[in-house]
């Protein structure tokens, strides 16, 4: 079996690698690719603790509504990035 702090240190270096590219890209899909790589480094928490959990599969529940938040987050945010795109004909964040 593997040992949690396998998956800590994998959710780690996820989350770090999302925050790198939030704070170092300046194209807003890169930024939102950052983002996810946040929110997958949240949920592999969520499923590693509900695998060690002894009450149940609490952890795999929590999983699932974030991934569905995910998901939906996703399509308003690409929305609103084409919509950007549209009218200032760049997605750089920074004008």
């Amino acid at each position: 079996m593997i040992p949690l702090s396998h998956f800590m240190f994998i959710s780690a270096a996820l989350f770090c690698i999302g925050l790198y590219a939030v704070l170092s890209k300046r194209n807003a899909i890169q930024v939102l690719i950052g983002i996810e790589f946040m929110l997958n480094a949240g949920i592999l928490n969520f499923v590693a603790f509900g695998r060690y959990n002894k009450f149940g599969d609490s952890g795999q529940v929590f999983a699932l509504f974030a991934i569905v938040l995910a998901a939906a987050s996703v399509a308003v945010a690409l929305a609103i990035i084409l919509n950007v795109y549209k009218y200032y004909k760049t997605i750089d964040p920074t004008r």
